[in-house]
């Protein structure tokens, strides 16, 4: 019942950045502001981490079906590969961010600065959020904690994973390519 309650208000809190992200995208003719053309998001690089994120659900998939098959061995392989696939999104995400606070996209640059950085950053806290929580459950498996039996634990880290994942794609195509 506490995973759904925090999904729920991870839902609300979403909703309303997406929403203001929407209000300010439609509000203006020009997208992004003229003050920023010139700063081209990474596309091409973003929408292979996508595809690193999008494989990471199915990583954290196929570990939640390990434990059910008692497969204590193989949980903790796809556990430390989701992991992985989720650190990796993140440190390209932060070179990306690097580039563009080289190029002069910073947060104090206006509306659209402001907005993305809220955005993708609030993800990105939640992406690093959940690898946190990944490597508790993968600790907890090193343990001999989880069976066939008696898996919650990796149940609801599977559910906030594939949240976070499902998430991402919706933001890259509002935030990247609109």
């Amino acid at each position: 019942m506490g995973i759904l309650v925090l999904l729920g208000a991870e839902t609300m809190l979403f909703s309303g950045l997406i929403g203001t992200f929407l209000v300010f995208r439609v509000g203006n003719v020009t997208w992004p502001p003229p003050s920023h053309i010139g700063i081209e998001l990474p596309r091409a690089v973003t929408g292979i981490n996508t595809a690193l994120l999008l494989l990471s659900g199915y990583t954290m998939f196929q570990a939640r079906r390990a434990i059910q098959r008692d497969r204590l061995k193989l949980l903790r392989n796809w556990l430390l590969l989701t992991g992985g696939l989720g650190l990796l999104f993140l440190g390209v995400q932060g070179s990306e961010w690097v580039q563009l606070i080289r190029n002069g996209l910073t947060l104090q640059s206006g509306v659209y600065g402001g907005i993305f950085y809220v955005l993708i950053g609030c993800h990105a806290v939640h992406v690093l959020s959940a690898v946190i929580w990944l490597f508790i459950v993968f600790g907890m498996a090193m343990a001999g904690r989880f069976s066939a039996e008696r898996y919650v634990g990796v149940d609801t880290c599977a559910i906030y994973w594939i949240f976070v994942v499902a998430l991402w794609p919706i933001l890259y195509v509002l935030v990247y390519l609109s």
